[in-house]
């Protein structure tokens, strides 16, 4: 606080939340008083941290007061001398915002923390995994998977359907079942046997945040550590993480043109698939691997989780049936709204085997009662009124513009400079760059992103055990981007290419 001791004796008059003026303050009271001097010290805190941006406004000194316990007069002080600090602009009638020029520092290099103490062995798995590379989305075109456009929420159905469910205020706010609303579940029931031929009770389904807290259920309850389990290879990394945690060895089995190989799958106790549009590589399992994979849980006694995660969108072949309607006993199904819907509101499904319900009801009641009731209630009416089909009708033809479109752009760009796999269904194409080495991939990634271009390689993908591709090869998730962006961001990565040929 010594600098404060070189301002003036005095502060200025300062109007805060409201038509109210305030005193002049005392330096000298405002440095006796230790609530204030904590005040001052976290909203610092929270700017050089970037909790508070430039531009963004504090809470009234009223509202302020009341959660720290303070009086609204060393509030009043405390903003005032983050005023005369220039931290804050205070306007009279307004809320303070947080000055310009205060951006946070980067955060590129994590500061080194302390070596946590006494972690289960859990954590210590977790910890030790690899995890995916979060990056910024580039600015002309960033080819991310699993993003998609924001103008094809629908929006005016969502809030129909929002405005009902508010308006039906239950008399009572109370902790739901673990599986789900009833009516949101019956409502999956009939979509899901329509749209995929699933034929289940709504007993066996169970409301989920995402896909991915399916497949962390399927984790904790069907694997014990030390238990081998089947991932494709390539695969989804956050369900490998997923198993891995749980204690699960890794039997990584390679995927074709037909998917899995299942000629020499080993015993294990679960087997992670993605029939439909095998991620990454987009392959499709042949009716007669599926048959080999069905006959190998019964044999064994494994079960299959099949990820369906993007079953809705499928462009030059017809619709494959998921292995859970062949064999309703051994596949846990999973399913998401985040490839129809947003991924932001985390609601996707499983349909289990009726003798697994009570377990996975249990442990959904464990990890967080229930998904959001809200949400579900809206899913429900979308469902029931029919607008969900509709709207899934509508996206599957722009994504298949879209679709053609980067296709039509990779053709008239690179031509037989590139491979594409995995288009028939989907929100990605596989694109491998014929002629470049894997090893220049990180230099690849660089120059686009330099030039605007985000670009996802496929080889973190495959498991770290295996050989790797030899040639470079990219992930271009098209769903999030508009058919002229696709265009430029092709054209520029044409560009990038031609530096590393």
């Amino acid at each position: 606080m010594a600098k404060l001791l070189a301002l003036q004796a005095t502060m200025p008059q300062v109007w805060l939340g409201g038509n109210i003026q305030f005193r002049r303050f005392s330096v000298v009271q405002l440095e006796k008083d230790g609530v204030a001097r904590r005040i001052i010290a976290a909203i610092k805190a929270q700017v050089h941290s970037g909790a508070y941006r430039p531009g963004d406004r504090l809470p009234s000194t009223r509202v302020f007061a009341a959660e720290w316990g303070a009086s609204r007069t060393t509030v009043t002080a405390a903003y005032s001398q983050l005023d005369a600090e220039g931290y804050l602009i205070i306007r009279p009638g307004a809320r303070a915002i947080v000055a310009s020029g205060l951006e946070a520092p980067s955060m590129e290099t994590p500061l080194e923390a302390a070596q946590p103490r006494n972690l289960s062995a859990f954590a210590r798995r977790l910890v030790a995994l690899p995890a995916p590379a979060e990056m910024q989305p580039a600015k002309l075109a960033d080819f991310r998977y699993g993003d998609l456009s924001g103008a094809d929420f629908p929006v005016l159905a969502w809030r129909r359907a929002s405005n009902k469910a508010i308006l039906r205020r239950p008399a009572r706010l109370r902790y739901g079942d673990p599986q789900g609303s009833l009516a949101a579940r019956g409502a999956l029931q009939g979509y899901l046997w329509r749209a995929r031929g699933i034929s289940c009770t709504p007993d066996q389904i169970v409301i989920v945040n995402g896909s991915q807290q399916g497949l962390d259920l399927c984790a904790r309850l069907l694997l014990d550590p030390g238990d081998r389990f089947v991932i494709e290879n390539p695969g989804y990394l956050l369900a490998r993480n997923a198993f891995a945690a749980a204690g699960g060895i890794a039997v990584p089995v390679a995927v074709d043109a037909d998917g899995l190989r299942t000629d020499a799958l080993p015993p294990a106790r679960l087997a992670c698939v993605t029939p439909s549009h095998q991620f990454p590589l987009g392959s499709v399992l042949s009716a007669t691997r599926r048959r080999a994979l069905l006959a190998w849980a019964k044999a064994t006694g494994a079960y299959i989780v099949e990820d369906d995660y993007d079953g809705e969108y499928r462009h030059d072949i017809s619709p494959i049936p998921p292995l859970q309607a062949l064999d309703p006993d051994s596949v846990i199904y999973i399913g998401t709204l985040s490839k129809t819907l947003s991924p932001t509101l985390r609601l996707g499904y499983l349909v289990v085997p009726a003798s697994l319900t009570r377990a996975f009801s249990e442990a959904k009641r464990l990890t967080d009662r229930h998904a959001p009731m809200l949400e579900q209630d809206i899913l429900g009416d979308l469902l029931a009124s029919g607008a969900y089909e509709r709207h899934v009708r509508s996206i599957r033809r722009k994504n298949a513009e879209r679709r053609e479109a980067l296709l039509q752009a990779l053709s008239e760009h690179l031509g037989a400079g590139v491979s594409v796999a995995g288009a028939d269904t989907g929100l990605h194409v596989v694109a491998w760059m014929n002629g470049i080495d894997a090893e220049r991939e990180p230099a690849i990634i660089a120059a686009a992103r330099a030039a605007g271009i985000g670009l996802y390689p496929v080889s973190p993908l495959y498991d770290p055990t295996e050989p790797r591709p030899e040639t470079a090869g990219f992930i271009l998730g098209y769903a999030g981007l508009d058919v002229e962006v696709l265009r430029r961001g092709v054209a520029m990565l044409a560009t990038v290419l031609a530096a590393h040929r």
